[in-house]
């Protein structure tokens, strides 16, 4: 789900920025270092308590706090800034939908926003799967369906570890074997037998 997120953050100035527009600097450095970065998700009830991790789309605002600060030896300005972005904060059992990237033999890639999961071949469909890795895809024994690379897909998230600030390391599971879930091609079609 979308979020719109808000906290402070320590922005460092650089040199060569300090000639312009100081406020304009401020807020190109903060789009650069936090946009498409994984930052906490903060309760709003209570700011202590970090609920997760999410993604900052873009960053809509940003208010210098205080004056900069000068470090002996760095030619540049740190300034505390607070910051409003928008942000995509992956939820369990969110049903995302995204286009199947990679196969191997024991699941999908499936790439959905800025994030990668990997839907295992188990959890594709009640059927057993035949893996044909020279054409990238999953065929049903007993359907004929098949998914391959580029197919879109609906999905549940059913894993989910944002531990780290790094999108790569970040472990998304999914499921498709629920109602409504499925290859978009198929949403709507009876399996002929």
């Amino acid at each position: 789900m979308y979020v719109i997120v808000e906290d402070d953050y320590i922005a460092r100035i650089p040199p060569e920025k300090l000639g312009l527009d100081y406020d304009q600097a401020v807020l190109d450095v903060a789009k650069s270092l936090l946009e498409g970065r994984l930052i906490d998700f903060k309760d709003e009830k209570d700011d202590t308590r970090i609920i997760g991790k999410c993604y900052v789309v873009s960053i809509m605002g940003v208010d210098k706090l205080g004056d900069g600060a000068i470090v002996h030896g760095d030619g540049g300005v740190y300034q505390s800034v607070h910051f409003k972005a928008l942000a995509y904060y992956p939820e369990m059992q969110e049903i995302v939908e995204g286009i199947v990237v990679s196969i191997q033999n024991f699941g999908a890639f499936i790439k959905f926003g800025p994030f990668e999961g990997l839907l295992h071949k188990s959890q594709i469909m009640d059927d057993r799967i035949d893996v044909d890795l020279n054409n990238q895809r999953f065929i049903g024994k007993d359907t004929k369906r098949d998914i391959k690379a580029g197919d879109k897909v609906r999905i549940r998230i059913v894993a989910l570890n944002l531990s780290s600030s790094s999108i790569e390391d970040s472990k998304i599971g999914f499921t498709m074997k629920q109602l409504g879930l499925s290859k978009i091609d198929w949403l709507g079609k009876k399996i002929e037998n």
